[in-house]
Parts: C-alpha cells; structure tokens; sequence
C-alpha cells in the first residue's frame, strides 16, 4: 500500500513540476545581423621590386591577396562582405588611390559611406623565397638569384608574409590585427614552378584563386597564408559592433501603392527595414539668426523596404495613407 501512495504522490509531484520547470526554460537570445566588411586591395609597394622581377611587370599582387581573402570570408560567413563592385564604384568617385590602401582614416570614410562596421585593409610585406644553390657559376642575376639567366642550380621555397587590420568606420580605431605566414612545402628552380601547369595572367592581373597557380610553390605559399590571416580576422569578429544607423530620408514619389526615398544602401538601408513617415506641420526658427532650429511633425505611416539600390529605396506601405512627396522618411536601423 505504501509503495503504491509514493507512486501516486511521485506522479502528482512530476505532473505540479514540468510544467513550472518548462515556463522557466530562459527563452533563445535574438539574433544579431552579421557584421558588414569591406577589404581593400592590400598595399604591397615594399615588394613591388621584388614581384616585378618575378612576374616581369608590376602585377597587382595586392589585389589577388584581396579576392582570396573575401572567398574565405564569404565561405566561413561570419561577416557579411559587400560586392566589390559596390566598392570600387565608391573608391572611384572618392578618387581613391593605391597610396591609401593600408590608411585607416580614408579607410574608415570609405566604410562610413557604404554602411559598413569596419574595413579590413592590410599589407604584403614579404613575397620573396628561400634560395638553395648547389653550385654557381659565372655572374647570373635574376629574382632572388634564380629563375632570370642565372648560372648553376637554385632551388628555392616560396614564402609569402601578409598582415591586416579590421577597422572601426566611426573611430578608424583599429579592433583586430591578424597576420599570416606561408610557407611552401615543396622546392623548385622558379617560384611560378612546382609541377602546375599555370601559364601567366591576364589584364586584370593574377588570379590566385585559380588551381592551376596554387599548384605552383608560390601559390601554395599565398594559400597557407591567407588561410592563417583569414582565422585571424574571423577569431576577432566578437570585437566587432554591429552599427547602429540613423536614417533619414525623403520621399521622392508615390506610386501605385509604393513609395520611392531618395536615400539607399549609402545611407544604410536595406531590404526588410521599416520606416516611419512623417510630414512636417511646423518649422521653428531661431530669432537671431532665422535659421531653422525644430521641426515639428506628424506621423502618416511606417513603410518597409523592398529594394534598394546605392541612392534609392522602393518601399511597400505597411500602415497609414495619404503619403506625398516631401514628406519624412525616418528609421534607426543595423
């Protein structure tokens, strides 16, 4: 009898205390957006002699270590890295030159305008090789004492060194500080050799990506180093603070049930953000000068973004009618 009352005690007790123990589950924390980054071709002008004598032109190595950084970013997906096309349009119309690339200052405008958290911008300070000789002969030259019309027999490891830096838009503070060292494995008589079948570059310089040139030793040596550099830069992403945006716009028209801003991803904007509208009723105006010091306004509507673009903004209405070019378009937005 007794067991049979611990029984039936033991099941109320479980059925009184499940229920409290699940209303006391701490509910899953909200998810934070991805953290925006740029990078910039990194600047490699204390190897240009050295890459010139290699390639047998002054190829932009800088940018090849830039793509091949941004794939493993986008592969690893901690951050959220913009096109480079969005880029380049930006660093054109700022007149943006290679002596600026590892500058955080114009780093950081760049960054500002683009509505980013930070820009990754870095540097190549070794692109060279470890030479062997078995035996010399003569007065050969060339990069790094082989490859170029030299006498005897060199065989050499290529060895690339990289460093970058994330930085702060808003404080061009830099947050994290990451480096990566290649080494190749293998030796040959020319960094360019090593048993791939890699055959020069085009116009738009050295595609460091591609399998053909990391099967040679100098790009097995890009390779180690990028992917040590990029764990770098990704083990720091926590350092980093999502932006908080103020945005404000106008409406620049109305059509159909849509509403066109004149403000875009520039300004920050970007598809599922809502805004408020609202419509001037009042300008308050400084006495002394005549300058406009408040205005007063009324909400019409929130609308939410649709599509964007670099300077513009189609939105849905959400709430509210009646909305007319001119009016106020305000959201504060990550």
């Amino acid at each position: 009898m007794r067991k049979i009352l611990r029984a039936v005690v033991l099941m109320l007790l479980t059925g009184l205390l499940l229920p409290a123990a699940a209303q006391e589950q701490p509910k899953a924390p909200a998810q934070s957006r991805k953290k925006r980054v740029a990078v910039i071709d990194f600047e490699y002008g204390t190897v240009r002699t050295a890459v010139a004598g290699l390639f047998g032109s002054d190829v932009d190595v800088g940018r090849g270590i830039c793509d091949l950084l941004v794939k493993h970013l986008v592969r690893d997906g901690s951050y959220t890295v913009i096109e480079r096309r969005m880029l380049d349009k930006i660093l054109a119309e700022q007149n943006f030159s290679t002596s600026d690339r590892a500058n955080p200052a114009t780093a950081a405008k760049i960054g500002k305008i683009l509505g980013l958290d930070a820009m990754i911008v870095g540097s190549i300070t070794q692109f060279g090789n470890e030479t062997k000789t078995t035996k010399i002969g003569g007065a050969g030259g060339g990069f790094g004492g082989f490859g170029i019309g030299g006498f005897g027999k060199s065989k050499s490891k290529a060895i690339v060194t990289i460093d970058a830096r994330l930085i702060d838009v808003d404080t061009a503070e830099i947050l994290v500080v990451a480096d990566g060292k290649g080494e190749s494995k293998r030796e040959s008589t020319s960094l360019l050799g090593g048993g791939g079948s890699w055959h020069g570059w085009g116009a738009g310089g050295v595609d460091f990506g591609s399998s053909d040139f990391q099967e040679t030793i100098l790009g097995e040596a890009i390779k180690l180093a990028v992917e040590q550099l990029s764990a770098g830069v990704i083990a720091g992403k926590d350092k980093l603070q999502a932006r908080v945006v103020v945005v404000e716009g106008l409406v620049a028209a109305v059509d159909a049930g849509s509403v066109v801003l004149n403000v875009g991803a520039k300004a920050g904007l970007k598809a599922g953000d809502q805004l408020s509208i609202e419509r001037v009723t009042r300008e308050i105006k400084d006495p002394a000068t005549g300058k406009v010091i408040r205005r007063m306004s009324s909400k019409i509507g929130v609308i939410e973004v649709t599509e964007v673009d670099d300077v513009s903004t189609v939105c849905k209405i959400v709430s509210g009618s009646g909305f007319k070019v001119g009016d106020l378009a305000k959201t504060v937005t990550q």
